[in-house]
């Protein structure tokens, strides 16, 4: 089997784990936009679950990727697991602890209730201690156990979400007494928190017997060297944080108190439209990661990694334009509420914004495999300098469409600043010319689409076809000559 041909497989059950799941969520998107009297609660939730991002950055502290790094290049294997596990596990139990003490001054400063902000410590504590579990799972290319783990996670989230929003008002009605008070809230916001919490206690438990496997001991020094490479991909993490959510929080903040939740509510909603470019960007990163590291010795690797590139411009391209073409057909599935709909000017947008991530991701391959992570890091803050100016400018007079605008301003200054810079420092031979036909046409044929003939089908339809013959006619060869070497 080829080298891109196990990245395919691999990167394939990397989908199941993170498609299904992400399915599965996207049921609870209409599910909550119709259960949740008011667009502003909506716009409460994913406000704050912005934060859980930035939390899950803060908390996890770059130790991913540099184990990722260390179990590749050094001997000590087991003093790289146990010394992870250790030193995310403290800090893990330090945040928990700290955070629920400090609920109430957290509330007060960042404009929630502070049962929200218990919430949010504990999902954010309970995922922490998972992250070394995963990323044992991953370097030990077992996609399978990490699949059924992640799957079994949202599974039970969405269990107990129906089990909250159907299950308690029918069977408890709206005042219960007695221990049950305790679980039935007018508010509704809180079942999806509490939903979350015990899905992430319950993967704890799922993982819990990796502890006894890797052990706990910490050295010192290797945590040190370890820590030296993370940083800055915390950096960059936290960036990305900024890059994937601050626009939401700009939003609350920056708009008028009366409308400003049901205004994040709907751009929220809409947003979730570019989550199909998302799944197969998150996918692919979970199989492309190990697999970077893994082969960076390899002759042919950079050459590989050109064409790996190649073709994850040429599916994701062609993603962004069957999302836009066929995005009347989706509201309806994923934003059941035509309220909602006002913000469907931001989906094309928000796809080529993915789509620009998802390269840059394939592009930083260059700084990670030659230890020079800082790039990472400088270049994500620049990203998140983009964002965070381009936000404050926009947003008060183009309101949700300024974000977007922002995120996709952003997305692609990164992806070309890395190309930039990876050329000179670890030249890969990328196929520009090819990159940016797809990348061009689908833009074209997404603007005609979308914004010039109204999202008219049989139009969009027309121009899809024509990208799969395009697709055909300049890899067809290409794929078939793959596609034979493999099978002898």
């Amino acid at each position: 089997m080829s080298a891109l041909q196990k990245l395919f497989k691999t990167t394939f059950i990397y989908g199941l784990a993170t498609v299904l799941p992400r399915i599965l969520g996207l049921i609870l998107t209409p599910f909550y936009i119709h259960e949740l009297p008011a667009k502003a609660d909506y716009g409460v939730y994913s406000s704050l679950m912005v934060y859980l991002i930035l939390g899950n950055v803060l908390l996890s502290y770059g130790m991913e990727t540099a184990f990722f790094r260390f179990m590749n290049k050094s001997e000590r294997k087991a003093e790289v697991q146990s010394t992870a596990l250790t030193a995310l596990s403290i800090s893990s139990v330090l945040f928990l602890v700290i955070g629920f003490l400090l609920r109430n001054t957290i509330a007060v400063w960042l404009d929630y209730q502070p049962t929200f902000i218990g919430y949010a410590v504990g999902i954010l504590s309970l995922d922490a201690l998972v992250v070394i579990p995963f990323a044992w799972f991953r370097n030990q290319e077992m996609p399978i156990k990490y699949s059924f783990v992640k799957i079994s996670n949202v599974l039970i989230n969405l269990l107990l979400n129906i089990l909250f929003f159907v299950g308690f008002p029918r069977f408890f009605g709206d005042q219960p007494q007695g221990f049950m008070a305790n679980f039935v809230f007018a508010d509704k916001v809180h079942y999806i928190f509490l939903a979350n919490l015990m899905a992430s206690g319950v993967t704890l438990l799922m993982v819990l017997p990796l502890y006894k496997r890797i052990g706990f001991s910490f050295d010192k020094v290797l945590f040190k060297k370890m820590f030296a490479y993370a940083f800055p991909v915390l950096i960059a993490g936290i960036a990305y944080s900024i890059n994937e959510g601050f626009d939401k929080l700009i939003l609350r903040y920056m708009l008028p108190k009366s409308i400003a939740d049901d205004v994040v509510g709907i751009y929220a909603a809409c947003y979730k439209l570019g989550v199909f470019m998302t799944l197969f960007v998150t996918a692919f990163k979970l199989g492309v990661e190990p697999f970077f590291f893994s082969h960076a010795n390899k002759k042919d690797a950079k050459q590989t990694y050109a064409n790996i590139t190649l073709y994850f411009s040429i599916f994701g391209s062609f993603i962004v334009l069957f999302v836009v073409v066929y995005a009347d057909i989706l509201k309806r599935i994923l934003i059941p509420e035509q309220a909602y709909w006002e913000a469907l000017w931001v989906v094309p947008f928000i796809l080529m914004a993915n789509l620009c991530l998802g390269i840059y991701h394939n592009l930083s391959v260059w700084y990670k495999v030659t230890d020079k992570t800082w790039y990472g890091a400088a270049i994500s803050l620049v990203g998140a300098v983009i964002t965070l100016s381009l936000n404050f400018i926009l947003i008060p007079t183009m309101s949700y469409k300024g974000a977007a605008i922002a995120t996709l301003a952003a997305y692609s200054g990164m992806m070309f600043i890395s190309y930039y810079f990876g050329q000179k420092n670890y030249k890969i031979p990328y196929n520009v010319k090819k990159i940016g036909l797809y990348m061009g046409t689908c833009v074209v044929y997404a603007i005609l689409s979308f914004y010039v003939f109204n999202r008219n089908l049989y139009v969009g339809t027309l121009f899809v076809f024509l990208f799969l013959l395009m697709i055909y006619s300049l890899e067809g060869k290409a794929l078939k000559k793959t596609l034979k070497k493999n099978d002898n």
